[in-house]
């Protein structure tokens, strides 16, 4: 066999090794990293165009600075495999996601240059000023801190928030602003049409040019000259843009636009910012995707677009076909059907209308389908709002992302019992995306504010009732939680929309001395399990309990006087969660009933495929057998 040719990135095992090249050599190593991320991404999956856009600044920004020493923050984490890959998890790159292998996104435990664990967006300006000022306190006055975040998660709240502060402290910080007109799907919102205005103004970016070469001779020219450079430049942005530039009303320097893939010029830029002091902003141009052709032309698609033929760009080719619909799918496809018979019917996502597919009611009735940007905080009280005006808002926010909205959800919504769903797609384990984005908290701390109601659908049927349930009166705030994946039944949408009563619960199966109690999905995997049983004339008696609250409390006291022994199965951790809700109840009517519960320990479950976290976490099919047939040992 014909030996691999031994490439530049070969011999980088560190930022250490990268600073040893020629400038001349960055195009070629660029090049090299791009091709790298195609071929191991298009064999194993995960994350795609975000890295493939921020390449060369990767490479500029490792030459550029003394990291690990130098602190770089990437926001939200999907741009970082170039930056993973050039600090020396080259060669184990290809675990990326998998059990034991290294995170999709920095984590500060693998690795010292990764400085702060992300996975939610917009946190790296607050955690980057932060740093920076622990700097300064600790005497440490060399050291640089950078932030790289894109358009998209600079729309977040926190974002705004940290620059607000950073622009009062005389601080070392460089945020690096990545804009590629995209986060997951295209971004929206008035800062996107600003930030285009400044990077399409042509006589503003020709002058700007100018100006950037004189400011790069700031070395070289007296303080009354800095004062008129100074002043020449913040005056162009002010006729041209037709408004100060918002960045330096925060008393931010800006620089830019610049090409973000033109290597040559991001490192001079990048070393001339070194000796600006103070808060600055370089904004970049990217294109999502650069360099692999397919990705470029339709950016959402290859986000994440899982495996795929490299060289065909056929995606799906290796994995296991399922004719099963996709929960959110389910939701997307219904809310329509709801919304074209109800006219006070809302759909609202943050930033996500792909994923959640309110992409489905955005095309159908767009007057009607928002998406607010990387803003949860402001989705849930933008629908509390709408709800007060007889609106009924479907608020989708996926579970781990609607702990962003805490505060709003309890005193916007619940506190004054508005009548808002909210639809928390990707609840439970999640699968490759690991820790951060684990949506297993929700029961728990859902469970806990008043005048909630909480219910978790077994099926796509159960989900198009309870949505349908949902609207048709002021019922006060209506969570709806539902798995990533796909459901489990066939021609679903030719059912017609039953009502279900408010607390009701489903007796699937009757028997003996063992009761399974579930909540959601994963009462499928209970129903093959009774069935097993079943077939050896055991009878398992298995009740999907579908409303956490208001629990069907007649049913449950029926169980406990029946059932000697009460299995509890949840897609959530066990710490608060529905098997708490049930030792609790038992504890309240002095029940002494044996209790047995199944779901997520109290720990963070890192990344992994879902059914392999089921396993580590001690609820997949085969643990809950062994303890039905421990269980049946004791008789």
């Amino acid at each position: 066999m014909r030996k691999k040719k031994k490439t530049i990135l070969d011999t980088i095992n560190s930022p250490k090794d990268l600073k040893l090249l020629n400038k001349d050599e960055l195009i070629k190593v660029s090049n090299e990293l791009r091709e790298f991320i195609i071929d191991i991404v298009s064999k194993n999956g995960g994350h795609f165009g975000a890295s493939l856009g921020v390449v060369e600044l990767t490479v500029a920004l490792h030459y550029v600075f003394d990291t690990p020493k130098d602190l770089i923050v990437w926001d939200v984490g999907h741009q970082a495999y170039g930056h993973k890959i050039l600090t020396g998890r080259r060669d184990t790159f290809h675990t990326n996601r998998k059990k034991d292998g290294i995170s999709g996104f920095p984590k500060i435990d693998e690795s010292i240059y990764d400085t702060f664990g992300v996975g939610h967006s917009s946190t790296s300006i607050g955690a980057c000023l932060g740093m920076s000022i622990g700097s300064k306190i600790n005497g440490n006055l060399d050291k640089q801190h950078i932030a790289v975040i894109g358009d998209g998660a600079l729309t977040g709240g926190q974002a705004f928030e940290a620059l607000n502060h950073a622009g009062i402290e005389n601080s070392n910080l460089i945020v690096i602003l990545n804009d590629n007109c995209m986060s997951i799907d295209p971004n929206v919102g008035a800062l996107k049409d600003y930030l285009l205005k400044i990077s399409t103004s042509k006589t503003y970016n020709k002058m700007r040019d100018e100006i950037w070469h004189l400011l790069g001779k700031l070395s070289k020219i007296g303080d009354s000259t800095k004062s008129i450079v100074k002043k020449v430049e913040h005056a162009l942005k002010s006729v041209l843009l037709k408004h100060s530039n918002y960045f330096e009303s925060l008393n931010f320097r800006y620089f830019g636009p610049i090409d973000g893939h033109n290597i040559e010029l991001l490192e001079t830029t990048l070393r001339d910012l070194k000796n600006i002091p103070g808060p600055k902003i370089l904004h970049c141009l990217t294109t999502k995707g650069k360099g692999y052709d397919l990705a470029e032309k339709d950016q959402t698609k290859w986000h994440a677009p899982g495996l795929f033929d490299k060289e065909s760009g056929k995606i799906n080719i290796t994995q296991k076909l399922n004719n099963k619909t996709k929960y959110q799918d389910v939701f997307g496809k219904t809310i329509i059907e709801l919304a074209e018979k109800n006219e006070k019917i809302i759909g609202i996502t943050p930033a996500m209308p792909s994923g959640s597919s309110l992409k489905y009611m955005m095309d159908e009735i767009p007057e009607r389908a928002f998406d607010v940007g990387i803003a949860e905080q402001h989705a849930v009280t933008f629908s509390a709002g709408l709800a007060t005006q007889g609106f009924i808002p479907f608020c989708n926010i996926y579970s781990t992302f609607l702990q962003r909205a805490y505060d709003q959800l309890i005193h916007d919504v619940a506190l004054q019992k508005l009548h808002v769903v909210f639809c928390l797609d990707r609840a439970g384990l999640v699968g490759e995306d690991g820790a951060t984005h684990q949506g297993v908290f929700d029961l728990a701390y859902l469970r806990c504010i008043p005048n909630m109601i909480i219910s978790s659908p077994l099926n796509e049927i159960e989900l198009r009732n309870l949505m349908y349930t949902a609207q048709l009166k002021q019922l006060g705030p209506f969570a709806i939680r539902y798995p990533r994946g796909k459901g489990v039944l066939n021609n679903w949408q030719k059912e017609n929309f039953q009502k279900i009563e408010i607390g009701t619960s489903n007796m699937l199966s009757d028997g003996d001395d063992i009761c399974i109690i579930s909540i959601g999905h994963i009462g499928n995997m209970i129903i093959d399990i009774v069935s097993e049983f079943k077939i050896n004339d055991i009878n398992i008696g298995h009740c999907d309990i579908r409303f956490l609250k208001p629990m069907d409390e007649e049913k449950i006291h029926n169980i406990f006087k029946k059932f000697q022994y009460i299995i509890t199965v949840e897609d959530g951790c066990l710490k608060g969660g529905m098997g708490s809700q049930i030792i609790e109840f038992a504890s309240d009517y002095n029940y002494t009933n044996f209790i047995f519960r199944f779901g997520v320990p109290d720990k963070f479950i890192e990344h992994c495929s879902q059914e392999e976290q089921r396993i580590e976490c001690g609820y997949d099919k085969q643990s809950v057998i062994l303890k039905i047939q421990e269980i049946l040992s004791y008789k």
